[in-house]
């Protein structure tokens, strides 16, 4: 079995993709950038510090990406509060626990963020460690939040859950085997194209098969 579980946040533990594809879009808007919908929640999953010039390109990026990256952390805040954690997401954590896997939250949220998500997850005296922005020079796809999140774990033979092509890619340049779910809004062919060994519709249904994945099995 996997000695350590490394657990992607936004989308994969709490329901929060499309909070965060409307805050983007309302950031981009402030800007004079009206963009459709769908092509903004494509992006998520990336950093903000690869999302901008990916949705807008690399001049806007050089003239407007850091007042975009700022509208949108306080759009966001506006929203957090409507997050809530998926079905499961804690229960997860308990049965990694109780399997003996070391748990680490993977995620390149902002610290505020990420202290609200642990705590809306009760998973403060649970997980064994988590990651933030700060921890990363460059975000997902690159390998480096998969990594920063391996070297806070004394355990070897990694898995990682996500639910974004993102978080796939990242993982798999990290060598590390990913599970996904279908709650961040890509498919399953997508996911499986981006290197996801399984997939589950949800939590749930994960669990119910935890033992046949990676993250256990």
């Amino acid at each position: 079995m996997a000695e350590v579980a490394l657990l992607d946040v936004d989308g994969t533990l709490v329901d929060s993709n499309y909070h965060h594809a409307l805050a983007w879009y309302r950031a981009f808007r402030q800007h004079g950038v009206t963009l459709p919908l769908w092509r903004v929640h494509r992006e998520i999953g990336k950093g903000g510090d690869q999302l901008v010039s990916s949705l807008a390109g690399e001049r806007f990026e050089d003239d407007h990406g850091e007042d975009v990256r700022g509208a949108e952390k306080v759009l966001y805040r506006e929203l957090i509060h409507e997050v809530a954690a998926l079905e499961g997401a804690r229960e997860l954590i308990e049965d990694l626990k109780r399997d003996g896997a070391e748990v680490i939250l993977a995620s390149s949220a902002k610290q505020d963020e990420v202290e609200h998500y642990v705590d809306l997850l009760d998973a403060r005296e649970l997980a064994d460690a988590w990651t933030t922005s700060a921890d990363v020079d460059a975000t997902k796809p690159a390998p480096d939040l998969v990594q920063s999140a391996l070297a806070r774990a004394s355990g070897d033979g990694a898995a990682m859950l996500g639910d974004s092509v993102w978080d796939c890619i990242a993982a798999r340049r990290a060598e590390v085997k990913t599970v996904a779910v279908l709650t961040g809004g890509f498919s399953k062919a997508e996911l499986e194209e981006a290197g996801a060994l399984a997939v589950y519709s949800s939590i749930v249904e994960l669990r119910e098969h935890l033992a046949e994945t990676p993250l256990t099995g």
